[in-house]
């Protein structure tokens, strides 16, 4: 784990009236061929800082690896070489509920990707955590209370997204809710920051600090030569679809987070049918070899269980 120079007091940065704080000074003025900035995200442990960009005519998302931010858990020439790989990925996986890659290159000294601008909420926004502190409902939260219906096709496009993945020989590394975008205005999810993602199977060489937060790794993501690979999706995408359609107190959160284990909610507290409560307790199976075996045997389960649902789903 990358542990910068927090001793030094972190240098305030400001282009276009927003202010961001990095641990080393950076020139952002090449940041202009993209027009303003209207948003930046610099709480980020890639080592990257993130600028929404707007020329009049076209909305950009421009990441920027290497710039040391204070919450780097990485080096920034591991942050550059990341992104690096990451723009491979977003030119193989090409996918319709994917951000769309549109160009990246050096820049200064670090590296830039460009993306098309995607509206909406993450669904993860650790970096606007202390905005919610004073009751207003965080984006989580407000997709958790939408009607089945909308979150189902959330599902639909979740499942069609990993099975391309899966085509591909990639397994999904650090896949969580904040790497889902909803647009609550218009009901509609894309996938972003797929950065972590490798070929398939792979080994933890990491152990307990594998990437992914603890309210959805499964098992073999805390254990040093453990194998990541389908079946590890499989419990990923049923831990979301547990918090999705479950309800957990604030105990049992912490408690997920303490155990580094995720447990399924009750099933009076599961708002569809029984069967849809098995199939994701057994995506969620601690052992790998209970689990589906892929994403597509998990998703046919799944359906199946969604069309025997017998209270009719509203928008």
């Amino acid at each position: 784990m990358y542990l910068n120079e927090k001793k030094k007091d972190p240098i305030v940065h400001e282009v276009d009236g927003l202010r961001f704080h990095l641990n080393t000074k950076h020139d952002f003025a090449w940041l202009k061929r993209y027009g303003e900035v209207f948003s930046v995200i610099d709480a980020t442990g890639s080592g990257c800082v993130c600028f929404g960009m707007d020329d009049g005519q076209k909305k950009r998302f421009v990441k920027v690896a290497g710039m040391d931010t204070v919450e780097a858990e990485i080096s920034p020439g591991q942050s550059i070489e990341t992104l690096k790989h990451a723009v491979k990925l977003y030119e193989e996986l090409k996918h319709p509920y994917l951000i769309t890659l549109l160009d990246a290159y050096p820049v200064e000294d670090g590296y830039a990707a460009v993306f098309d601008w995607c509206e909406g909420d993450c669904l993860f926004e650790h970096w606007n955590f202390d905005r919610y502190k004073n009751g207003q409902t965080d984006p989580r939260e407000r997709f958790k209370q939408l009607p089945a219906l909308q979150k189902l096709a959330v599902v639909d496009a979740m499942f069609s997204f990993l099975e391309t993945v899966v085509k591909k020989g990639y397994v999904a590394v650090d896949f969580y809710d904040g790497s889902l975008l909803y647009d609550f205005a218009k009901d509609q999810i894309m996938i972003c920051d797929i950065d972590l993602f490798q070929k398939g199977p792979l080994t933890n060489e990491i152990g307990a600090d594998y990437w992914g937060t603890k309210r959805l790794k499964a098992p073999e993501e805390y254990e040093k030569g453990a194998v990541i690979d389908e079946r590890t999706n499989v419990f990923t995408l049923g831990a979301l679809l547990l918090d999705f359609f479950g309800t957990y107190t604030k105990e049992e959160v912490k408690r997920r987070y303490k155990d580094c284990r995720v447990v399924p909610c009750a099933l009076a507290q599961w708002s569809l049918n029984e069967q849809a409560y098995a199939v994701v307790c057994r995506a969620v199976d601690p052992a790998p070899d209970k689990r589906y075996s892929t994403i597509a045997a998990f998703h046919r389960a799944w359906q199946t269980a969604i069309h025997n649902e017998k209270k009719p789903f509203s928008a």
